[in-house]
């Protein structure tokens, strides 16, 4: 049976995603969260594609989530992203807090040049 705050994340969750989708000009960045990595999509919904991922397990790093790996996904998915021809997106944080390694990977993509 699920968690307390697993069942509270799923709320937020839906209605996250009844407000926001991802289109060919402005894809959707999806964030999902796990105690030994992070995993981030660029999709396009309107064509139900994904268009680039990264992982914490990409960058080759073994130790548990932290703000620092969270940030290095952000550049790496940016730079990914900007390899596409992809240059805006859609920030879908999957029903996390904006805070912590959320906030990081955000930061990060930022700086590798994606805008949101």
């Amino acid at each position: 049976m699920a968690g307390k705050n697993q069942e509270r994340r799923t709320r937020i969750k839906a209605g996250v995603r009844k407000k926001i989708s991802g289109t060919s000009d402005r894809p959707r960045l999806s964030v999902f969260r796990s105690n030994r990595g992070l995993y981030v999509q660029i999709i396009d919904d309107s064509k139900g594609v994904t268009v680039a991922s990264a992982s914490t397990s990409e960058l080759g790093e073994k130790t548990s989530l932290n703000v620092e790996s969270s940030k290095n996904v952000g550049k790496k998915i940016a730079e990914k992203a900007i390899a596409t021809g992809v240059q805006s997106i859609v920030f879908d944080r999957n029903g996390y807090l904006y805070h912590g390694n959320i906030k990081a990977l955000a930061e990060g993509a930022r700086e590798g040049g994606l805008k949101f």
